[in-house]
């Protein structure tokens, strides 16, 4: 499936990296390739979560015209692979050792039938509160440990005129907060169960049905301007201090660093209540279009080598919010909400408790994340009864995988 992506020693590259912090993780790619005297055509298509980028990247593909490379999440890039459109970062990843350095649930992802095919960016895990610590000091509420903790917490902020949950009413955040609810609510195993292997009983289950029941009382605490809203601006109600806290992957954190605030001082980060033992986590891979054009091909293998480099996972985590997706590396560098991010990635990666996000492409293949966006969604934005969510959003799955 080669294709012409011939331009004048540049890159040409997808994109969904619009925000002020994301903007400012890509520029450190662009600034690295520029050493090597590559230059760089971005091909930015905003919408979180990758979804309208996605279609847009279809439509390239389809016309014969892929670009030199696009930023995917994890079955996405085994869909291309498995169209035999991309090239092999083989050579790449034995000179970088990457077999041993990425760990092994990010792995399954970033290679196809054995062989890599995308080189990660970072990791972000998706079971973060982001809260406002002047917010939380003026209220009096202490960083809350356990589930009922959490909702008194945001009882507080509401009976006191703020809002509770800066909340983004759009399916892929729909999806995010609800995978929060399920690891908070069933914890690692019934998680892994429902949401990745897609088990039947689990999905239509009284566990599930209480985790209906949480997402519900949870959603009394937003505001009601939230349908539609895009994620960084629900982030920004934290940072001003309209909201007490939001529910988000840590490229949120990328927004507070860009305003110039302090984690620790100015906000605070935490696991969602109930998940602390376990990491949700997508990962954002680089993929390179197969290609005839010689030049091309080496600029590919330079900006793989460039993404899995160790000083530029540090530097692209240190804008992006993220950790870095290599576990060999010291976190001096990396403020106190990442540092403590990574020593818990490493944790779960080797305690079985690193599994991948629904909202994010990395627990189930995109028709599957699609109905279940259909289906929380709906909940979301309707009175459906928890039980009766439970049971569609099982039918859905089974219409979905059959």
């Amino acid at each position: 499936m080669a294709a012409d992506t011939s331009t004048d020693n540049q890159v040409e590259v997808l994109n969904w990296w619009t925000s002020g912090g994301e903007a400012k993780a890509l520029g450190a790619l662009k600034d690295s390739l520029a050493d090597q005297d590559i230059g760089w055509k971005n091909m930015p298509v905003a919408g979180g979560a990758g979804t309208n980028a996605m279609a847009v990247l279809r439509s390239r593909i389809t016309s014969g015209n892929p670009p030199t490379a696009a930023q995917v999440l994890g079955y996405d890039a085994q869909d291309w692979a498995e169209r035999d459109a991309l090239s092999s970062l083989d050579d790449v990843a034995k000179a970088g050792k990457w077999d041993e350095v990425f760990p092994q649930p990010l792995q399954e992802f970033a290679k196809y039938e054995g062989h890599w095919i995308g080189a990660p960016f970072e990791i972000h895990s998706t079971n973060w509160v982001w809260a406002n610590k002047s917010l939380m000091d003026k209220l009096g509420i202490e960083q809350p440990k356990t589930w009922d903790d959490f909702i008194a917490s945001l009882k507080k902020a509401k009976d006191a005129g703020y809002t509770g949950l800066a909340y983004g009413g759009q399916p892929w955040q729909d999806t995010t907060v609800f995978e929060n609810v399920v690891l908070a609510t069933g914890g690692a195993d019934f998680y892994r169960q429902a949401l990745i292997n897609l088990d039947p009983k689990a999905l239509d289950s009284d566990t599930m049905t209480q985790s209906f029941d949480h997402l519900r009382e949870l959603l009394k605490y937003k505001d009601d301007n939230s349908p539609g809203r895009d994620w960084n601006l629900a982030t920004a109600m934290v940072i001003n201090g309209k909201a007490l806290y939001q529910i988000m992957g840590d490229w949120a954190k990328g927004e507070f660093l860009n305003a110039n605030l302090e984690p620790g001082k100015d906000f605070m980060c935490f696991r969602t209540p109930g998940t602390q033992d376990a990491v949700t986590f997508n990962s954002d891979l680089m993929i390179m279009f197969d290609t005839d054009d010689s030049e091309q091909q080496k600029m590919q293998q330079t900006m793989a080598k460039i993404i899995g480099s160790p000083e530029f996972q540090i530097t692209f985590s240190q804008f992006k919010g993220s950790v870095p997706a290599r576990m060999d590396l010291s976190a001096d560098k990396l403020d106190v909400c990442a540092q403590r991010g990574y020593e818990q990635v490493k944790s779960a990666a080797k305690n079985h408790t690193l599994m991948g996000s629904l909202a994010h492409g990395y627990a189930a293949p995109a028709s599957v994340k699609n109905a279940v966006f259909d289906i929380i969604s709906s909940f979301v934005n309707s009175d459906m009864p928890s039980d009766v969510a439970a049971e569609q959003l099982a039918m859905a799955v089974k219409s979905a995988t059959s």
